[in-house]
């Protein structure tokens, strides 16, 4: 019998706790490799001389940290011609070490079953030599991963035997060069984990088997899933990139029928979990479940390719890997066993499978928790996790006296009604049958609430608080994550998020209700650190971040119109210093006029709208002239507002910058966008639209990022004057103490004074009971409060409802005829019922001379009179107004419109990132080469 050639491959990445027992254990195999290659992936803690010592430098590949273990094997195999028709690939990982006689029990095994292509061995756990890890692994359709062992089961020879399995590890597998080659090897989407699910699966499909040999062990540290070490070739959490492999895995290789009814259960099931885990405190499980999942469905042509890869052999293999797949009936148990989990009062265990149970023997292992107490520690631990968690709790003190009514509303927010149905339709509807009537389109920032409205189980008053109320906690963490390529310093991050989160423009605009502005206030960040993606030159990164940022700033403009042209400003600018920003810029800007295309055509009829944001406009919610001083503070007038020296300390701090002789370009672009933010402001500021003052909360947003980020690039300095010692020492001292003053004294005024606005969390429904249950279909009700008025049809208004622009015709023979009924004129009454108009409410207090005017008209005739309002009734006919034809346009536009946001978040979702070399660039040089340009320097 011809001797088969074997060639031996083993890949490090800082593995050097484990690696030389590994190359000892090769070495001293009963039959030895024939051909030995290395692969060093950028190690930091010495194996790439590990493995020079063994296997000599001639036999060693060193690659980027950021390969995949896939891609090591392949750049090797490139590198080395095949040796014969009779040649295997032997892989092992640096944390896998070999029995003396595995490599000779699995060539055994191979000349026995011709038909064997893919062999692994039997694996035992590295610390615990008599706990069983593997011995062949299977999978569920939901992509569960499944050994077939209990936990922390011991080998007593149970399992022994050459078993045909669906899949083995890569940790010690054996498989036929001729057929590595003819499937394509390890697809280089899979990094880690899942790779050898997927390779295994496509070799069955090819027509060859996978077995396991119990005689051949090897025990394995499995540090990458145990996160014994760092994982840098990818971003993701290694519980979620295990997650996302498994359902793309399955969902690639399954035949188009089981992978529609594979994804219906993986998204219901997923949905399921992520609630289990949230209700039984695992956060970061569930966090895991929900991108993971959200990762594949995202990008839809990804998992197109992959399918028509493996198109070849797959429902051929599919009848013969049907019966190693998991049972049908075992995921419904594992649900059971979850549920019945949760109800005893423990915690679900996650989705990926596999076992943490090892508890280290020696103080250089790291120790390794169970999945739930290891996920809050690790939650805890991070900076940018405890500042959410303090804005959410200062947030929630300061807004005491709003949680736990039974409506939101006041100021700018109309009270909060309705559910995710109601705004759909009104959405969606072509003549819109309240007030007057309208057929004008609805505001989009409506389809917005609605989304998530139904994201919230169809409570739009949920999806309103968590905006406006917790527009604090969620700006402070856009802010942080924002800044994590721009400021290096962590504390520094921390604080500029801090600070942004607890700006006057937020506290003011959650004290009036104005959702707008607090929805933006939490997009700026974002808007600024895709804009600094935009300006980086990576055109792919480029590219994705261009349709990103038009979405978002779709988002935005829904819900202010003025962040559009103030975004487009920046950007004109942008592109003139960067010329090849060009077209990723005209893709952000075309995108909010392609998306709110037929609702912006309707405000170019009214140029002055633009200055409006979404809610009512009440003059008395803006101030009449904004003093000096609080622009300087960025302080937008009105209700809720701190004083002036509670944000003195930012502007202090910027100030102080200006004396630097260093970064003087990140000085200059920062004081830039500021200032340009605080004209603006002025000039809106002295605008009326529509009766009232347009509040200039957008622009100080704007005024108020480029303060913040300033001062948090330039902090690192006062760390180099504090370095110095005496004046300097005190003037850091000083700057610093200024500095970190204005998030604590806007956190503590906040929390002491509490929200002081119109805004309440108990607002009176504007329609009378009686009214709503006495008017028949087709009557409206008109209901005066002060000296405003307004026309309701059988209910409150939903959100979005009262901005509908009204006939001119028709309000001015509403106001004329509202005039004359107040006044004692006789007459109006019957004008009141030609517009369909039935009964008239007046909001509480009702004065008595008021009451006695609307008594003395004959044609009126009072049903209520009390401390909660008044209500009378037309005693003329009432016109039934009949319901208007719907647009032709109206309802294509809208499959087009929902269309196109689709489209648009699949071009915008991050993809894998290359593998390469790392140029990594400190954010503080990148800010300063962006600066340089900006300012038309070379």
């Amino acid at each position: 019998m011809s001797r088969p050639y074997v060639t031996a491959i083993v890949v490090a990445h800082d593995g050097a706790r484990w690696l030389g027992e590994t190359l000892r254990a090769l070495v001293n195999q009963s039959r030895r490799p024939d051909r030995v290659a290395g692969v060093d992936n950028g190690s930091r803690d010495g194996s790439a001389d590990l493995l020079a010592q063994a296997f000599g430098r001639g036999n060693l590949i060193s690659l980027p940290r950021s390969t995949g273990f896939g891609e090591s094997v392949a750049e090797v195999l490139a590198k080395l011609p095949p040796a014969g028709s009779d040649e295997w690939i032997w892989l092992l990982h640096d944390d896998c070490a070999p029995d003396r006689r595995a490599l000779e029990a699995l060539l055994t095994a191979a000349a026995q079953d011709p038909k064997a292509a893919v062999l692994g061995p039997k694996l035992l756990d590295w610390l615990d030599r008599r706990r069983l890890l593997e011995v062949g692994v299977t999978v569920g359709r939901t992509g569960r991963r499944e050994t077939g062992l209990e936990p922390r089961e011991f080998d007593q020879g149970q399992h022994d035997g050459t078993h045909d399995v669906l899949s083995v590890s890569t940790a010690g597998m054996l498989i036929r060069r001729d057929v590595w080659e003819q499937v394509g090897g390890l697809d280089p989407f899979f990094p880690l984990f899942r790779d050898d699910l997927d390779l295994c699966w496509r070799v069955r499909n090819a027509g060859h088997k996978v077995l396991n040999v119990t005689f051949a062990v090897a025990w394995h540290a499995e540090a990458a899933a145990r996160r014994r070490r760092r994982i840098t070739v990818s971003g993701d959490h290694p519980r979620r990139l295990d997650r996302r492999n498994a359902i793309f895995v399955v969902m690639a290789n399954l035949p188009f029928g089981a992978m529609l009814w594979t994804l219906l259960r993986n998204v219901l099931g997923s949905a399921f979990r992520t609630a289990l885990f949230v209700v039984s405190k695992q956060p970061a499980n569930a966090l895991d479940e929900m991108v993971a999942m959200a990762s594949v469905l995202l990008h839809p042509f990804r998992l197109l390719r992959a399918r028509r890869a493996r198109r070849h052999g797959r429902k051929k293999g599919y009848i013969r890997i049907k019966r190693l797949m998991t049972p049908r009936g075992a995921a419904w148990r594992r649900l059971t066993d979850m549920v019945q989990s949760f109800l005893a009062g423990e915690a679900p265990v996650d989705s990926t499978g596999r076992h943490h149970h090892a508890t280290p023997s020696t103080e250089d292992e790291y120790e390794v928790v169970p999945a739930d107490t290891g996920a809050v520690k690790r939650f805890l631990s991070r900076p940018g996790a405890v500042l959410m968690l303090a804005l959410t709790a200062v947030a929630l003190v300061a807004e005491r006296s709003l949680l736990g009514g039974e409506r939101l509303g006041g100021g700018a927010l109309v009270p909060v009604t309705g559910g995710a149905g109601d705004l759909w339709a009104f959405y969606t509807e072509g003549f819109h049958d309240i007030g007057l009537g309208s057929n004008a389109w609805a505001p989009p920032y409506v389809a917005v609430l609605a989304a998530l409205s139904t994201l919230a189980f169809g409570k739009t008053w949920l999806a309103v608080s968590v905006l406006l109320l917790g527009s604090v906690p969620l700006a402070g963490t856009t802010a942080y994550l924002a800044t994590r390529h721009v400021i290096p310093a962590v504390p520094a991050r921390a604080w500029a998020a801090g600070t942004y989160a607890l700006l006057p423009v937020a506290t003011g605009a959650v004290a009036a209700g104005r959702l707008g502005t607090a929805v933006v206030f939490v997009l700026v960040p974002l808007y600024a650190s895709l804009g600094t993606v935009l300006l980086s030159g990576e055109r792919r990164r480029a590219r994705r971040a261009a349709w990103a940022l038009g979405l978002l700033l779709a988002v935005g403009t829904a819900f202010a119109p003025l962040v559009y042209p103030l975004f487009t400003v920046l950007g004109v600018l942008a592109a003139v210093a960067f010329r090849g920003v060009v077209t990723s810029m005209a893709i952000s800007l075309a995108v909010p006029l392609v998306l709110l295309f037929p609702w912006l055509a309707g405000l170019a009829t009214s140029p002055g709208r633009i200055l409006l944001e979404a809610g009512l406009h009440d003059p008395a919610l803006v101030d009449a002239a904004l003093a000096p001083e609080s622009l300087l503070a960025l302080s937008p007038g009105g209700p809720g507002l701190p004083p002036f020296w509670v944000t003195a300390g930012l502007v202090a701090a910027a100030l102080a910058a200006l004396l630097m002789r260093r970064r003087r370009m990140i000085v200059a672009v920062g004081w830039g966008i500021t200032l340009y933010g605080m004209l603006a402001a002025i000039l809106v500021s002295r605008v009326t639209v529509e009766g009232a003052r347009a509040w200039p909360g957008v622009p100080l947003a704007f005024a108020g990022t480029g303060l913040v980020v300033l001062v948090g690039l330039t902090a690192h300095r006062l760390a180099e004057l504090r370095a110095g010692g005496g004046l300097r020492w005190l003037g850091a001292m000083a700057v610093a103490a200024v500095a970190f003053s204005t998030p604590l004294l806007a956190a503590g005024y906040w929390v002491a004074t509490g929200v002081r606005g119109p805004l309440v969390g108990d607002a009176p429904d504007v329609l009378p009971v009686l009214a709503a249950a006495r008017t028949t279909h087709g009557e409206r009700t008109l209901v005066i409060k002060g000296s405003s008025f307004t026309v309701l049809h059988g209910r409150t208004p939903l959100i979005g409802e009262s901005e509908l622009p009204i006939a001119s015709e028709a309000r001015t023979r509403l106001g004329t005829a509202v005039e004359g009924l107040v006044g004692g004129r006789g007459g109006d009454a019957a004008t009141l019922g030609r517009l369909g108009v039935g009964m008239v409410a007046v909001a509480p207090p009702v004065s008595a001379e008021l009451a006695r005017t609307l008594d003395s008209q004959p044609s009126l005739a009072r049903m209520s009179l009390s401390e909660a309002g008044g209500l009378w009734r037309l005693a003329e006919p009432v016109v039934r107004v009949p319901a208007q034809p719907v647009s032709a346009l109206h309802t294509p536009w809208l499959w087009t419109q929902a269309a196109l946001v689709l489209v648009i978040a699949v071009l915008a979702a991050p993809g894998r990132r290359e593998s390469g070399p790392e140029t990594v660039e400190t954010p503080p040089a990148a800010a300063a080469r962006v600066a340089v340009k900006v300012a038309g320097g070379r």
